[in-house]
């Protein structure tokens, strides 16, 4: 009876740490897209420009209170993985991973308390992958380090 027990114990505890794995991973979907909706969508939604045509008249963008469109699963990748490697962490960071300590430009925008920006960041920072998370230029990036992206759906 007791290696029966030992083995239902053993399965039980399996299952629950694969549970766990399972609705621990952070998606775009069930995670990332509703908060980025939430804090970010009005000034990177689907009305703000593409980069090209922010980075040729950025001014105007800025004055009317409009970033880079993300407003994809697709279109937030550019700005982490490729082309644009880095973007998205280098102006979310709190200023943990800086030489100055100085957060990234949008870090304030995570949330209205630091404990709320502090939860909204371990979001991305998950979503991208821990070892993933990277203030590095394209130029700079590694294939080794872009295959660390987790990025799930």
């Amino acid at each position: 009876m007791g290696k029966h027990l030992a083995f239902l114990l053993a399965a039980v505890v399996t299952g629950l740490a694969m549970t766990g794995t399972a609705a621990s991973e952070v998606t775009y979907r069930d995670h990332v897209r509703p908060l980025w909706e939430n804090r970010c969508a009005t000034c990177h939604g689907a009305e703000s420009p593409y980069l090209g045509d922010f980075e040729e008249d950025e001014a105007r963008y800025e004055a009317e209170l409009k970033g880079p469109r993300m407003d994809t699963y697709a279109d937030l990748i550019f700005f982490v993985a490729w082309p644009d490697t880095g973007a998205l962490m280098r102006r979310l960071d709190d200023g943990s991973n800086t030489a100055d300590g100085k957060p990234g430009n949008m870090y304030e925008h995570l949330g209205e308390t630091e404990a709320e920006r502090q939860r909204n960041l371990a979001i991305f920072k998950t979503w991208v992958g821990e070892e993933a998370w990277t203030m590095k230029r394209p130029r700079d990036i590694t294939r080794e380090e872009l295959e660390r992206f987790r990025l799930a759906y």
